[in-house]
């Protein structure tokens, strides 16, 4: 099975410990399934405070029906939370010891990723 990469952005409504850009808040998002690592998990690596070479991604690694779940009503508990926000907007809520990060997704586009994982784990392995 071959794994699933999106590159997105999103808004930081809070910010614990993350970046500070200057457009309003949006920051590069990666969304990640490898379904050879764990078929159930997702993950989803939010840029790291600093900007310097090495700088790198926090990530998050979470059940993938909890990402699904929280596009409809509000879903999770401890270091992961989603819940949607109006139409077309969904919350991602990450917590750390450092605080808590909350980053706002456009729906369709968690939507997209949540899909292309499916269409991942449906195709046949060739022989």
């Amino acid at each position: 099975m071959s794994v699933v990469e999106q590159y997105a952005r999103a808004h930081v409504l809070t910010d614990a410990d993350l970046p500070d850009e200057d457009d309003g808040g949006a920051i590069p998002v990666v969304l990640r399934y490898d379904p050879d690592r764990d078929p159930r998990s997702v993950c989803v690596g939010l840029p790291a405070r600093g900007r310097g070479p090495g700088t790198g991604f926090r990530e998050w690694t979470f059940d993938r029906a909890l990402l699904e779940q929280g596009l409809r009503a509000p879903a999770g508990s401890g270091e992961v939370r989603v819940w949607p926000c109006g139409r077309v907007q969904a919350v991602v809520e990450f917590h750390t010891p450092q605080g808590c990060s909350v980053v706002q997704f456009e729906t369709k586009a968690l939507i997209r990723f949540l899909r292309r994982t499916y269409t991942a784990v449906a195709q046949p392995v060739a022989h």
